[in-house]
C-alpha cells in the first residue's frame, strides 16, 4: 500500500509539473532535467521527502532547482570549464567516509578567500563536486565537514555559506546527513547562530560542533588528518581529481590465497544446479576457483554451498547499458562473530558483443576478487567471488567499482589483449557502477528471538521501515498542527465568551443605573 501511495504521488508530481510549469517556461529549464524527472523515481521521491509529501511545495522546489541547474549549467560542468587555480587550491573536495559509511565533503575554510570576482566560479565548483557525486552514487547522502582550524573573521563569507546550505535545502534534497563544524572559534559564535537560522528548525539538528576530542564520534581516525587527531596521510593535490581511490585488488586473475596457506588446495565448483536438467546449452558451466584454504568439514561444505546459492538469488539488479549487475547496491559481509567472508557478484552481458570488465576496490589489501579483470560473452552470465583476506573485516567505508566496456568482435580476450584494450578504450565508452559494503552484525538469533516469518509475516526491509517511519513522523506532525489549531480555536472561543460575558454584564449595569 505504501509503495502505491509513493507511485501515485510521483505520478502526480510529473503530470502537474508538465502541465503547470513546462509549457509556460520552456526556455527556463534544461531539457535533460525535464527528461530525467520523468524517468528517475528516486530523484522525484527525494524532493517529496524533503517537502514532507506536500505536492505544491515540492513542485515549487523542483521549479527553483531546475532554474538553478540551468543557470549554473550543471550538466555541462567539467574540469576544463573551471579555473585551474580553484582546483589547485584544495579548499573543496570529496575524500573518505564517516563512521556511517557516508562520503565526506570537505571545506577547508582557511583556504577560502572572499572575492566577489571569483564568487560565481567558486559556487560552480561546489555544484561540480555535488553533481559529480550525485551521478556516481545514485542518491546516497553525504556528510559535510567545515574545517575551521586556523580561521578568523577574515574567512567568514556569509553569501558562500548560505549558498552551500541552499544547495542541500533546495537543489540536492535528501543528500545531507550532517554538517560537522570542526574547531569553531569562539569569536564566530554569533555567525554560527545565523547559519543555524538558515537551516531552519528541523534542519538545525544536522549541525554538529566538534573539537579535536569530539570529532571521532562522527569520523574515525582513518579518515581524519593529523591536526584533527587522526592518522590519514592523504594530502590534496591536483591533477588528477580526488576520487574514491579505487585500486586493483590483490591476486588479480590468479588464485585467491589465504594467510595460512598450506599444501592443500581445493577447487570449489560454483554452478547453477537448478536449471541443469532443462537445457544443457543454457546451463552455466562449472566455474572453478582455487582457494588455498584448509579442507573444510562436510557440514561446512553444505553451508558454503547454501551461501553460494543464496548469493545468486539477489533481490535487486542494476540494469546498465552493457551489464546487468546483481546485487545492485550492497555486498553483505558478516562481522567477525558471524564469519560471513564471501560475497557473489553476478554480471550478465546484455549486448551483442563481448564486454570487458574489471573490478577495483578502495581496500585492495583486505579483499580478493576472482576474476577481477576478464570478459563476458554476449548473452551469458558470469560470477565474481569477493572474499575477505585472512582475519580482515569488512567496513561500511569499503567500496567496489565495476568498470565495463564493449569490445570489437575481432578483439582477443587474453591477458595481453585486455591490458591493451583498457589502455586504448576512451573513458566516455566505459560504464562504471559502484557497490558499497554492508556489515551484518548477527545472523544467529538467540533462542528467545522470534523471526518475522514465524507467523508468516513478510520480512520488512530497511527501506520499508524508513518509509513507514517517515510517514509516521509526517502523520505526527500533521496531528500536532491540528492540535495547535484546536487549542487556538479554543482560546479564541474562550476570549469571545469572556467578551460576551463582559458585554452582557455592562448592559445589565446600564439598565440598572437607568431604572435607579
Amino acid at each position: 500500500m505504501a509503495d502505491n501511495n509513493r507511485a501515485t504521488l510521483i505520478s502526480e508530481i510529473r503530470q502537474r509539473f508538465v502541465t503547470e510549469y513546462v509549457p509556460a517556461t520552456a526556455d527556463k529549464y534544461d531539457s535533460r532535467d525535464v527528461e530525467r524527472l520523468q524517468q528517475d523515481d528516486t530523484w522525484v521521491d527525494n524532493f517529496l521527502i524533503w517537502r514532507q509529501d506536500v505536492v505544491d511545495d515540492t513542485l515549487k522546489m523542483i521549479d527553483e532547482s531546475f532554474q538553478w541547474r540551468k543557470e549554473y549549467a550543471v550538466h555541462d560542468l567539467t574540469e576544463s570549464s573551471l579555473p585551474k587555480g580553484l582546483l589547485d587550491a584544495g579548499a573543496i573536495y570529496l575524500h573518505g567516509y564517516d563512521k556511517e559509511g557516508y562520503k565526506i565533503f570537505w571545506f577547508k575554510v582557511k583556504l577560502h578567500i572572499k572575492d566577489s570576482k571569483t564568487q560565481f566560479e567558486k559556487k560552480k565548483l561546489v555544484a561540480f563536486w555535488l553533481e559529480r557525486y550525485a551521478r556516481r552514487e545514485h542518491g546516497k547522502p553525504l556528510t559535510v565537514v567545515f574545517d575551521m582550524s586556523e580561521t578568523g573573521l577574515s574567512h567568514i563569507d556569509f553569501d558562500f555559506v548560505r549558498y552551500i546550505i541552499n544547495c542541500f535545502k533546495m537543489y540536492y534534497p535528501n543528500y545531507l546527513t550532517k554538517i560537522v563544524i570542526f574547531e569553531l572559534p569562539w569569536i564566530m559564535n554569533a555567525a554560527f547562530k545565523i547559519v543555524k537560522g538558515w537551516l531552519g528548525a528541523d534542519a538545525a539538528t544536522f549541525l554538529k560542533l566538534a573539537n579535536r576530542n569530539e570529532v571521532q564520534e562522527y569520523i574515525s581516525a582513518e579518515y581524519l588528518p593529523p591536526h584533527m587527531g587522526g592518522n590519514d596521510t592523504f594530502k590534496y593535490s591536483y591533477p588528477p581529481l580526488v576520487d574514491d581511490d579505487f585500486q586493483t585488488p590483490l591476486c588479480e586473475n590468479g588464485p585467491i590465497t589465504g594467510e595460512d596457506e598450506t599444501e592443500n588446495k581445493e577447487e570449489i565448483d560454483v554452478e547453477n544446479k537448478e536449471g541443469a536438467d532443462s537445457n544443457e546449452e543454457q546451463v552455466i558451466s562449472l566455474k572453478k576457483v582455487n582457494f588455498a584454504e584448509q579442507i573444510p568439514k562436510p557440514e561446512e561444505c553444505d553451508k558454503l554451498d547454501s551461501k553460494a546459492k543464496n548469493a545468486k538469488k539477489a533481490l535487486t539488479t542494476f540494469k546498465g547499458p552493457l551489464l546487468h549487475i546483481s546485487p545492485a547496491e550492497e555486498l553483505h559481509f558478516g562481522s567477525k562473530e558471524t564469519g560471513e567472508k564471501k560475497c557473489l557478484i553476478v554480471l550478465t552481458n546484455v549486448t551483442k558483443n563481448t564486454v570487458a570488465f574489471k573490478v577495483r576496490t578502495t581496500a585492495p589489501d583486505k579483499y580478493r576478487v576472482k576474476p577481477s579483470n576478464s570478459s563476458c560473452e554476449p548473452g551469458t552470465s558470469l560470477d565474481i567471488i569477493v572474499s575477505l583476506h585472512g582475519g580482515c573485516a569488512a567496513s561500511l567505508q569499503d567500496r567496489f567499482l565495476i568498470m565495463a566496456a564493449e569490445m570489437d568482435q575481432c578483439s582477443g580476450t587474453g591477458t595481453q589483449e585486455l591490458a591493451l584494450f583498457w589502455k586504448e578504450v576512451p573513458r566516455s565508452k566505459v560504464m562504471e557502477h559502484r557497490l558499497r559494503c554492508h556489515v551484518v552484525e548477527s545472523s544467529k538469533p538467540s533462542t528467545l528471538t522470534i523471526n518475522d516469518n514465524t507467523f508468516n509475516i513478510p520480512a520488512k526491509t530497511s527501506g520499508d521501515l524508513q518509509l513507514q517511519l517517515t510517514q509516521l513522523l509526517q502523520a505526527n506532525k500533521r496531528l500536532r498542527e491540528r492540535i495547535d489549531r484546536c487549542v487556538w480555536f479554543q482560546q479564541l472561543t474562550l476570549l469571545l465568551v469572556l467578551l460576551l460575558v463582559v458585554n452582557t454584564t455592562f448592559c445589565y449595569y446600564l439598565l440598572y443605573t437607568q431604572r435607579s
